[in-house]
């Protein structure tokens, strides 16, 4: 009977897919009984096999770009509300005549921090896992009044003269001075300088410094 040289080549083929799908299976059985095995090995040979490693770069350029990313750091934000009063009176009429008198309620806040972005490279050395930061002092970043909050509560104004458009803001510019004093005399800059070192300390710590010293 003649052979269909198809046929052969066909049964040929189906034999081959065989023998592949047959190693495969063979592979995957090995490979399943080293991994089981491997499991059951005293001192975790397997996980130490497969662990992994996290490095980070502690050099100093990274250090200084670190910290330069914090910008303007804001640590402290002081609050005040108080009247604040404004007047200008004559020296010959008295105050009904041609006195002018304003009283606001002012709300306002002070904001302090540090500016790092006079932090140089030379401000940061790095030595194994030890850091050492030569810190900017911590400055008054903001000074202002809330305009929603801060509104005048009575103005008083003599009949012989037109309301001064100026006292309002003379007074507001007061008002602002008078916060900023009572914000430094609470020691706002001392507490912004606590609030940044605490800050950079957990910053580098983070990275991985285990001793961080401020200069």
């Amino acid at each position: 009977m003649p052979v269909d040289p198809n046929a052969q080549r066909l049964r040929a083929g189906l034999v081959g897919c065989g023998a592949v799908l047959a190693g495969v299976l063979l592979a995957g059985l090995v490979l399943w009984g080293v991994v089981r095995g491997a499991q059951k090995w005293p001192g975790g040979v397997l996980s130490s096999w497969l662990q992994r490693t996290t490095r980070t770069d502690m050099s100093q350029p990274t250090v200084v770009n670190r910290i330069q990313k914090l910008q303007r750091l804001e640590t402290v934000v002081y609050t005040m509300d108080k009247s604040v009063t404004g007047e200008k009176q004559s020296e010959i009429f008295p105050d009904f005549l041609a006195g002018d008198r304003l009283l606001m309620l002012v709300h306002g806040e002070v904001i302090a921090g540090i500016d790092f972005a006079t932090l140089k490279v030379s401000d940061v050395h790095v030595q194994d896992r030890t850091v050492r930061v030569h810190m900017p002092q911590a400055q008054v970043l903001v000074t202002r009044l809330d305009s929603g909050k801060t509104r005048v509560y009575s103005r008083q104004t003599g009949w012989l003269v037109p309301t001064d458009p100026n006292l309002e803001s003379q007074v507001r510019s007061e008002a602002e001075k008078e916060l900023l004093q009572a914000a430094l005399a609470d020691g706002i800059l001392q507490k912004a300088q606590e609030n940044a070192l605490a800050t950079i300390t957990s910053l580098m710590q983070g990275m991985g410094f285990v001793e961080v010293r401020f200069e």
